[in-house]
Parts: C-alpha cells; structure tokens; sequence
C-alpha cells in the first residue's frame, strides 16, 4: 500500500486513481474502511523497524504537528516524531505519531486543565514513545519547536532521552528574575557563521551569529504543571541571534537543553541539532502540495482519511531517506538498500543503472551496490536530474519512485500473464 502512494506522489492522492479503475478503487476503499487497518498499527510497524536501524546510534527525536484536514481553526493534525541521525542527518525512520482531532472555542480553559487533559500532552507522549522505541540507541535527543516549551516536559521527560526546544515562555527563575533578561545580559562568547538557505521571500544568504549560553532553574509555573513536578529543573539556555540582520529577517533561537553546555563548541553544537528540525518540515512538504497533496484528500470519514494519511507519512519518510542517501558518504556508514526496498528490487535497480550511465565519470552512479546511496542515484535520474546541476530533492525522487513503481508493475503485470498462459497450455 505504502509504496502504491508513494507510486501516485507528484499527481495528488485520489482513491480512484490509486486503484486504476472502478474494481481497484472498490479494492482499495475497503482497505481503507477495514476497522482491521488502523493507522496505530501501521505506525507500530514502523516504529519497529526504527527500532532496528536506531540500534548503537546517536538519534534526534523530531517533533511537530501538522494539519491533515483544516476546517476553519478546527480540523484533523497529525503530530509525528521523527527519528534521525544526529551526527550525519540521515532519516532513521518514524517513532511514533498520532491524530489530532480539533475544535473550536477550546482554548478558553486550557491553563486551568491538567497536561494529561491538554492535546499539549502529545509532547511528552512523542518523548516516551521515542525513547521506548529507540531504547538500543547510543543516545537519545528530543527536538521540537517553541510550541513543546512546556515545564511538563522537561519534569517528566524519560530517563535515558535529553530535551532540546526553542524557548516560548519567558519563565520565572528560582530568584525570581526572568529568564530572557538574565539570558540578554551575558556576555557573548563568541561568533560563528551560519549558512541559511534560500526560502519563499529570500535567497540564500550567511548570517553572523553572536553567541551566548549558561545555566538557570527554572521555577515550576502557578498553572500548566502538576504539584507533582519539581519545584525548580536546572536547564542550560544557548542565545543564538544574528548579527546586523537584514530588514525583516532576523535569526534569534533561544535554546532550552538539558544537555550539558559547559563552553562555545558544545553551545555551537546544540545549536547544529536545533538545525536538523528541518528535517520533519521537509517531511511535511513532501506530504503536502509539493507532494502527495494530502490536504485536497475528498473524503469526509476520519477513519479512512486517517489510514490513507497514515500510508502517506510512512511513505513519504521513504523518499525523505532517499534524498538524504543520495551523498554517499563514509563507506563505513552507507544504509543498505533494505531501509526502503525490498530484495527482489535489486535486479531491477541495477538494470535501471546500467541504462542511465552514460561515459563520463559525472554519468556514473559513483556508489556501491546494494547501498542505499546506490539505490538514490537511480531514482534521481529516473525522476530527471541529469547528474550534473545541483543536488535532486524530494519532489524529484518522487517522480523517480514513479517511473520505478510503474516498471515494477509491467514486470509484474507480464509475468502474471505468462504464468497464467504456462498453465494453459
């Protein structure tokens, strides 16, 4: 199923056009309806595949919530963890994700409700179920964005798991004094250039940063924590923020971690992970318009749209593990071919190769066999790029998932045929 969506991104999801004709999509809205197929279990099958790949390695555990079906400040989210390598980026796999469910005219009353009453809980749910799955990993990093600034959170965070969030609240300290203001008035510890790449509205450009960092406790908040929380957690901060930044686009993280900072290289360094947030928007896109356009979905049932959507996510994690291949890299660190394609795939990616080689050394799939890294050079010059200009993203693996799947089946299809004609004779 995952790899039929993924065979139909680029053109739009639609249930009809996934089946190929009326019997088809007859097939394949009765999967969707089956209360056999859930999106949990598709989710737990996944995860444990994570499990397997996260085993003896340093992973970030990437938070955010995304909408599925907006209607007008209510709709259906989605919230994924994602799990990724925190020393070269690579995407790991899902650790977990659920479904939101929201109305409108909620807010008025969340300050006075427990985190286990709140959606907000859907943090520290996304924490337990990542350091759960990857419980073989070296180490773990929880990485999410201002909205998981939530003193829960870092109270209740799991034992072996470390929490990295771009800070929302300006919080009370033991003393009394406010965080932002202590956090303004250290000194800078020093400088670092920091690449920003191009995005809607502005091109790519390299910022100055000044750096700061150091250690406070927080005081547990009168309301949006339990009694049961500690009255005070002991966090390290890191102030990134730009030096003469152009008008309108100032970069300025302020960056709670309870990893230890104890001077600039390790500031610096909680910083780079912050970074690798973009991995899960980038996951988001592929998902999306740029994408499998999961949004213009026309089905009013959530269970469906919620197994359809589900099949999406997973689905779009495979192409986000191919763009990520498609460096190579240290040979003593490349991901085999079976993180996303199946044994059977090999012959025919290796004839696919043979043909797109051209002479020149710029024409040749520069990495080994069986590798994943392989397997991504094939589907990008499937999908159009020509090996010398830039580097292929997501929308362009897409397209040569595409023309992949589409070969898989006219083997398929002429193999079927002539089985069915060996037994007629």
């Amino acid at each position: 199923m995952h790899a039929r969506l993924v065979a139909e991104g680029g053109k739009g999801i639609r249930v009809r056009r996934l089946g190929g004709n009326r019997a088809g999509e007859m097939q394949i809205t009765r999967f969707l309806r089956n209360p056999a197929v859930t999106s949990a279990e598709m989710f737990a099958t996944a995860a444990a595949r994570t499990a397997e790949r996260g085993a003896g390695r340093a992973v970030l555990a990437i938070q955010d919530t995304t909408v599925v079906k907006s209607e007008g400040g209510g709709g259906l989210y989605l919230h994924p963890t994602l799990i990724v390598d925190a020393e070269d980026g690579t995407i790991v796999g899902l650790a977990h994700a659920q479904f939101l469910k929201r109305e409108r005219g909620r807010k008025g009353d969340r300050r006075g409700r427990a985190i286990e009453d709140k959606e907000s809980r859907r943090w520290l749910e996304g924490a337990e179920a990542a350091a759960k799955v990857c419980a073989q990993a070296r180490e773990i990093t929880v990485v999410a964005d201002r909205e998981s600034d939530i003193y829960s959170a870092f109270a209740r965070r799991p034992p072996r798991a470390h929490l990295l969030v771009r800070a929302a609240q300006d919080r009370a300290l033991e003393d009394g004094e406010r965080l932002f203001a202590r956090l303004d008035a250290l000194r800078e510890a020093g400088r670092a250039a920091l690449s920003l790449p191009a995005k809607p509205g502005r091109g790519a450009r390299t910022a100055t940063l000044a750096v700061r960092y150091g250690r406070f406790d927080l005081a547990r908040p009168c309301n949006g924590a339990a009694k049961s929380d500690p009255e005070t957690i002991a966090v390290h901060l890191v102030d990134v923020r730009e030096i003469d930044p152009p008008p309108g686009d100032n970069v300025h993280w302020r960056l709670i971690t309870t990893q230890p900072v104890g001077d600039l290289e390790q500031a610096l360094a909680v910083a780079d992970l912050y970074r690798r947030r973009w991995a899960i928007e980038q996951l988001f896109r592929t998902m999306k318009s740029d994408g499998f356009d999961i949004e213009a979905v026309r089905m009013e049932d959530d269970a469906p749209r919620q197994t359809l959507a589900a099949a999406t996510l997973i689905a779009a994690v495979t192409i986000q593990q191919l763009v990520h291949a498609r460096d190579g890299g240290d040979p003593e660190r490349l991901r085999p071919l079976l993180d996303v394609f199946e044994p059977e795939d090999r012959p025919l990616l290796e004839a696919y190769c043979a043909r797109l080689e051209g002479k020149t050394a710029r024409q040749k799939n520069p990495h080994p066999p069986g590798s994943l890294a392989y397997a991504s050079w094939v589907l990008a010059r499937l999908g159009g790029w020509t090996g010398y200009y830039g580097k292929p993203g997501p929308i362009v693996m897409l397209a040569g998932w595409l023309k992949f799947q589409d070969g898989k089946y006219a083997i398929a299809v002429v193999q079927s045929h002539s089985n069915r004609a060996s037994r007629n004779v």
